[in-house]
């Protein structure tokens, strides 16, 4: 039978949902945590919390502002890092790699015993986003690919020059292809140690040579996922180029530069979501009960004789809506910008309008990250210490941390949910704000930068709400089978 759990929620995450029945990225199996209030409450007040902070940015915020001349290159190259910890931070990110490789291929077949899963998971998919998210330079600190390029480029001819132009009409859609393949083998593929440090090599190999290819520089700005990544989450960062600033502010002084860069970016979003819906007993049934009761005709009894072929199809229909995802919030997102621009009479093309309010959604993006991956991030993150000790997973101890913090650190079920409410009604907040700083540039003048502001408010309060109720829900992995059982 294909397995379509991933070990990434199945880990450490899972000791949090059988043991303490979370609401949230912590979905539990069939009984989820009682809250406190109804839901319907948590996202009236969340819609309430959005309409009242855009009559506080309306109230508070009056002369526009003009776009710096040099926040129109978000993904310019960043300073290269200078300093002993600078160097060595580098140094642990490439061996981190080489390790994971090395485990995968010669370590325990346990996942869970085993370094390679939980540092490329946990601590480089999870630990590097927030950091980057908190004192920028994740390309240049802890993206192993992107040190290791940068490095050969400082050496090497063909991967600082390239050997072709790189073709500007491709701009960030090979690193969106990326990424979804990674989300896909994330939440898809059954990715055991061997098999994650076969994709680790494959992909290291095939960024050196697309790096020849094109050049260091403009590969990792387009085409490799990690740095598009993690460069985007470093726009909101408090500290840039050795110097602390207000949080977020760095969303104000740059500006999405290309159609694909958006549709990388709303991926983030969409991907998230996904991943937390993906599972929710009100998903699976919407396959395994609504649309195979329009497949039932077609299918001889007993339906279980076909469990194999469903699966099959549920894989199919899972994937092809992980794809679509980003495609239908970007709808969502320019529906909002023509109403936009309808409102203000703006002499902008909608192209435009979507590009220059693309980054007011980041803070969304984060929020939504952090808030449906902060339980694994404590329960499973914390295994990396007895993991360094035994990384091959062979019994040894080599740094005397073998039996540290064996126990994973879980958090109360309703600490964890008004946790994520909380973040997730902040970022939206954040995200509200920015977005009138950017009305008030674009349309000049208080009046039309405030009636700009309705669409995107409605798409901000669908964001709240939805997410709020894709946390709330339990998780059903098993329904299918229990229901082709009971036909």
């Amino acid at each position: 039978m294909r397995r379509i759990r991933q070990w990434r929620i199945s880990g450490g995450a899972a000791l949090l949902l059988l043991g303490a029945s979370l609401p949230a990225q912590a979905h539990s199996f069939g009984k989820t945590y009682a809250l406190p209030v109804p839901l319907w409450l948590y996202t009236y007040g969340a819609a309430a919390a959005l309409i009242l902070s855009l009559f506080v940015a309306a109230w508070l915020l009056h002369a526009p502002a003009q776009m710096p001349a040099t926040g129109t290159r978000p993904l310019a190259d960043e300073p290269l890092p200078a300093g002993p910890g600078w160097r060595l931070w580098q140094a642990l990110s490439l061996a981190g790699l080489v390790l994971a490789m090395a485990t995968g291929f010669l370590g325990s077949r346990n996942p869970y015993g085993n370094f390679s899963m939980t540092w490329f998971w946990v601590i480089f998919m999870l630990g590097s986003t927030y950091v980057s998210a908190l004192v920028g330079g994740g390309n240049a600190r802890a993206n192993p690919w992107h040190v290791l390029v940068m490095a050969l480029a400082r050496v090497a001819r063909p991967w600082r020059d390239g050997i072709w132009r790189y073709p500007a009409w491709l701009g960030c859609w090979p690193a969106l292809l990326l990424y979804m393949g990674l989300i896909w083998s994330e939440l898809f593929a059954h990715v055991v140690p061997f098999t994650l440090a076969a994709l680790l090599l494959g992909y290291t190999l095939f960024t050196l040579l697309a790096s020849a290819a094109f050049g260091a520089r403009d590969w990792l700005r387009h085409g490799e996922c990690f740095s598009v990544f993690l460069r985007l989450i470093g726009l909101m960062s408090l500290r840039h180029q050795g110097r602390w600033r207000m949080p977020f502010s760095g969303l104000t002084d740059s500006r999405c530069d290309s159609f694909g860069l958006l549709v990388f970016l709303l991926f983030m979003l969409s991907a998230t979501s996904f991943d937390g819906l993906h599972e929710t007993a009100p998903w699976v049934r919407l396959f395994w009960a609504d649309l195979l009761a329009q497949l039932r005709p077609w299918l001889t009894p007993p339906l279980i004789s076909h469990y194999a072929l469903l699966l099959d199809l549920y894989l199919l229909w899972q994937t092809l809506w992980l794809l679509l995802s980003p495609f239908l919030y970007l709808l969502l997102y320019l529906a909002c910008v023509v109403l936009m621009k309808a409102l203000t009479g703006s002499h902008l093309s909608v192209r435009d309008l979507a590009l220059r309010f693309a980054f007011s959604l980041l803070p969304i993006v984060l929020v939504y990250h952090l808030s449906h991956y902060l339980a694994l991030l404590l329960s499973q993150g914390t295994q990396l210490l007895p993991l360094l000790s035994d990384p091959f997973g062979r019994g040894w101890n080599l740094f005397g941390t073998a039996g540290w913090l064996r126990v994973p650190l879980l958090l109360d079920a309703g600490t964890l949910w008004h946790a994520q409410v909380l973040l997730i009604v902040a970022g939206h907040v954040v995200s509200v704000w920015l977005a009138h700083v950017e009305a008030l540039r674009v349309f000049g003048s208080a009046r039309l930068a405030l009636r700009s502001q309705w669409p995107m408010l409605v798409l901000m309060v669908m964001f709240t709400t939805t997410g709020l109720w894709i946390l709330a829900q339990p998780f059903s992995p098993g329904i299918g089978l229990r229901l082709l059982s009971g036909s």
